[in-house]
């Protein structure tokens, strides 16, 4: 048998291969599936069991107790949408106020025009002869020596206080407590 195997091992030309080219390890496989087409398999098929009927109590003590969720996991995300919803009112803050200097800009860029116009319009009314023109007609002329008077602040400047206020404890968190809210106000508006 073995001189048999031997034989037609190497008498079929059919497998071997000359050149550079790969051997055909499948040959086997496929030569026994051809010799034995048809034939019965020699291996029994596993037979399936019979499914398995439960019963409701089966089935619930199957059903998985529920899971408690942590606290800490719960406290996690509700910061993290709390952040989620800062972040965003920042956004949205943050285009506003790029909207405003958009805005001042432009009006910044007319007011610019509107002062060089204005600058030139104050320049030709205030011209010098224009305004002597004009005094001369309602009379108005250049003071005489007469009517100019000097005036001697050579002395020392006094003041005399005639009313102090007393500044005790009450009186100094008063007005602190009055500058603080003034100053949180004005901040705010």
């Amino acid at each position: 048998m073995a001189a048999n195997a031997r034989e037609y091992r190497y008498s079929n030309r059919d497998f071997m291969t000359s050149g550079n080219l790969a051997r055909d390890l499948d040959w086997a496989t496929r030569e026994h599936e051809l010799n034995h087409a048809g034939e019965a398999s020699r291996y029994r098929q596993e037979e399936r069991p019979a499914t398995r009927v439960r019963s409701k109590a089966q089935e619930e003590a199957l059903v998985r107790e529920r899971q408690s969720v942590s606290v800490v996991t719960v406290l996690g995300f509700a910061a993290v949408a709390v952040m989620a919803v800062m972040m965003l009112l920042s956004y949205i803050q943050l285009t506003a106020l790029s909207a405003d200097t958009v805005a001042l800009k432009s009006q910044l860029n007319a007011l610019e025009a509107q002062q060089v116009v204005l600058t030139a319009q104050h320049e030709r009314m205030f011209d010098m002869s224009t305004v002597k023109e004009i005094a001369s007609a309602a009379g108005m002329s250049k003071p005489s020596s007469s009517q100019i008077y000097y005036l001697d602040l050579a002395g020392e400047d006094s003041a005399v206080v005639y009313q102090t206020e007393k500044n005790n404890l009450f009186n100094h968190v008063l007005s602190s407590l009055h500058s603080g809210i003034y100053t949180a106000v004005e901040y705010f508006n």
